[in-house]
């Protein structure tokens, strides 16, 4: 797996990323401290509230920002969002209402939501190879695991000398290193087979998403992922420190086991992957997702807790790391900074409607009441998903040009049907229907 980090471009950006998640993890941790520590026992509430604020950037600015994307050079794109990102988190440390952590929440992320689709759809073109790629999306799994496993570690040790308002000092200086690394190298920007409108550049990737069948079923894989994800993310403080009246430090260790879980799937997948096809490994996923979210009913002790976050973190990564594999394999490479941010905009869609969900359940009406309620949502989502993504799912599809000149330069003088690697685009507009 590591093999792949020889190429200096795929090195420094990855590089990049670990350092940003670590600062981001950090902050993690310290937004669900503050909500605590402003809030009491409601920080659920904040926190989904919070959460949700985040997730309204993300699937309001991504799609914007990724029609205006080309007109950029993606370096200098990627560099001054770090920069923005960094000088929003200078002020998270001296927060003191709830109303400001509402407001800083929501241009952090907005700043996010066109980062991370751009940096995403950059990496299938510094690896075009698919097992290369493959192990870069298990590395960047791994890098992503960072934030509910090191930076806990890591904040666990800082909170024994410093209080957790200086955490968010780790943020800042995370996204410095990540603009400053992305800076040493040169990366490719794709651009259109042709200028098209606004309105078409801002659709494109949804458009193309929802036409693809393997896509609407990940789409349902997204919104069962969000619902266990958010039990995790909104209730941990809850359960530890309110229900199980344990420390921050043993909030930390709490994320850390599901991001334990995550990271041990994400370190096997390169190879499960060879062997099993994606759809299996991401409905694997789900299951264990929803099977641990109603587990999570009869959670009653911090012993109990441990290994069942584990578990979700399990699912979680088997759920969503190939997801860049279906989202490669079905978009030409110039599409796919539309596609990615498509992909993002709408999974965050999923959490907009979870985060909140877990948090104002779980303060109204208890946490078992919220898991039942995610894990029926859960399970919901992985029924649609079995019934719309299509088990034999092959990447090249025999179909027919009925609209296409005999002599178009895409048949290259076959018959109007033939067979290739098939993907939604100007020529492609639908999928063939099964025989």
């Amino acid at each position: 797996m590591l093999a792949i980090l020889a190429d200096r471009t795929y090195r420094h950006l990855f590089a990049a990323q670990i350092i940003a998640l670590v600062g981001t993890g950090l902050a993690t941790v310290a937004l669900g401290l503050l909500a605590y520590d402003l809030t009491g026992e409601r920080a659920g509430a904040v926190l989904g509230t919070a959460l949700a604020i985040k997730m309204v950037a993300y699937v309001g600015v991504a799609p914007i920002a990724s029609a205006f994307a080309e007109r950029v050079r993606r370096r200098v794109m990627l560099v001054a969002l770090d920069l923005v990102r960094a000088g929003v988190a200078v002020f998270l440390p001296f927060v003191t209402e709830v109303w400001q952590v509402y407001c800083l929440i929501f241009v952090l992320q907005a700043a996010s939501a066109a980062f991370t689709p751009a940096f995403q759809a950059t990496i299938p073109d510094v690896l075009p190879d698919e097992k290369d790629y493959t192990r870069a999306l298990s590395l960047s799994r791994l890098a992503y695991d960072l934030e509910s496993v090191v930076s806990p570690m890591l904040a666990a040790a800082l909170l024994t000398l410093v209080s957790f308002h200086n955490l968010f000092a780790g943020t800042v200086i995370g996204f410095l290193a990540s603009a400053a690394l992305v800076l040493t190298v040169a990366l490719p920007s794709p651009k259109p087979s042709r200028p098209r409108g606004i309105y078409d550049r801002m659709t494109r990737g949804i458009r193309i998403y929802l036409a693809t069948p393997r896509l609407r079923g990940l789409l349902a894989v997204n919104l069962a992922v969000a619902a266990a994800g958010a039990m995790v993310i909104v209730n941990t403080v809850v359960y530890v420190q309110a229900a199980f009246a344990l420390g921050e430090r043993a909030t930390a260790i709490a994320l850390m086991s599901f991001g334990g879980g995550s990271m041990v799937a994400a370190l096997m997948l390169p190879g499960l992957l060879e062997k099993i096809p994606d759809r299996t490994a991401v409905l694997t996923g789900a299951a264990l997702l929803g099977a641990g979210t109603l587990a999570a009913v009869a959670l009653d002790a911090y012993y109990v807790l441990l290994p069942l976050w584990f578990l979700l973190g399990l699912g979680y990564s088997l759920a969503q790391t190939p997801s860049g594999r279906l989202l490669r394999r079905s978009s030409n490479p110039e599409d796919r900074p539309a596609l990615f941010a498509a992909q993002f905009a709408l999974s965050h869609a999923c959490w907009l409607v979870t985060y909140p969900l877990a948090g104002w359940v779980g303060a109204a009406f208890g946490l078992p009441a919220a898991a039942i309620i995610l894990a029926l949502l859960a399970a919901v989502a992985i029924g649609f998903a079995l019934l719309v993504w299509p088990v034999e799912d092959p990447e090249i599809i025999e179909h027919a040009h009925d609209d296409l000149p005999e002599d178009h330069p895409h048949l290259g003088g076959s018959r109007r049907r033939h067979a290739h690697a098939f993907v939604i685009d100007d020529l492609h507009t639908g999928w063939p229907e099964r025989k």
